[in-house]
């Protein structure tokens, strides 16, 4: 079982603040750090975040949520093997020529580490600021997963859909073999994930919901005559229960857990040394 960290961009007091986290964690043998992302934070909206009761993310419009891919950056220039994961950023809000050529400049900067982790997001009002059709976002998605694929090819591109029209160039550099991974659980999520992707992030942290995920995935890449075992599953933890509870998650599927920087406490670096002596270690 592999453990991470999620979200490391988000509510930091200063940037030494985010590289103390992600170069302890390396060191301690944690295996990734996943950022969140939203441009905005809206001081109030109607729209429903849908993996919280309260329709709401939590995350006040004041704290600090630096971009994914400059954060991952910079810890990227302070890490050697630590995995740097997008968990997720919205695809259909922003110009894929330029996240194709940033993603695959951030893969080229950390040596091949980073895990693409892409959503169709929820929040209209960001949609809005950012001058997006938040309508048709799903369409939008699925154009936009295979025009990257063909930009990070790094043979001439062509492109032509209802969306795009890409034509005669090359971008490099290359991203080939970049790691796509999806989240969600809502609408076409699984579909998406047995069509695109490498991996799966679940938005849960419960074994029996992923259990429930895990057979509606299933259904999904048989669909498409896919092998899921091909698919990594990335999910949450609380970081309760030790072993036995990492070991019913992977029981259930998982392959990596996890766990928000806000269950670890006021004294976070000392929470993560208990994990990897607890949990790592075993």
């Amino acid at each position: 079982m592999k453990l991470g960290l999620v979200p490391i961009n988000v509510g930091v007091a200063s940037i030494d603040q985010m590289t103390e986290l992600a170069q302890h964690a390396e060191a301690l043998g944690f295996e990734s750090v996943w950022t969140f992302e939203h441009v905005i934070t809206p001081v109030d909206y109607a729209s429903k975040y849908p993996y919280d009761r309260s329709g709401k993310t939590g995350i006040e419009p004041e704290s600090n949520f630096l971009d994914p891919l400059i954060a991952l950056t910079h810890i990227a220039a302070v890490t050697t093997t630590l995995r740097l994961g997008t968990g997720v950023n919205i695809l259909p809000q922003v110009s894929p020529l330029y996240l194709a050529k940033q993603v695959a400049s951030l893969e080229f900067a950390s040596r091949g580490r980073v895990e693409l982790g892409l959503g169709i997001g929820w929040l209209r009002e960001e949609y809005q600021a950012l001058g997006v059709p938040f309508e048709r976002r799903g369409a939008r998605f699925d154009d936009y997963v295979e025009a990257l694929r063909k930009v990070w090819s790094g043979d001439e591109v062509e492109h032509q859909s209802e969306f795009l029209s890409w034509s005669g160039f090359k971008s490099n550099p290359a991203a080939e073999s970049l790691r796509i991974v999806i989240g969600g659980d809502k609408g076409r999520a699984f579909e998406r994930t047995a069509r695109f992707a490498q991996g799966w992030f679940a938005p849960t942290n419960s074994a029996d919901s992923l259990r429930k995920g895990m057979r509606s995935l299933t259904e999904a890449c048989d669909a498409v005559g896919r092998d899921p075992a091909d698919i990594e599953i990335t999910c949450m933890w609380d970081a309760r229960g030790g072993v036995a509870e990492v070991e019913a998650f992977a029981a259930a599927g998982a392959n990596r857990l996890l766990v928000p920087l806000q269950a670890l406490g006021s004294e976070p670096l000392k929470a993560m040394e208990t994990l990897a002596r607890d949990v790592i270690a075993s």
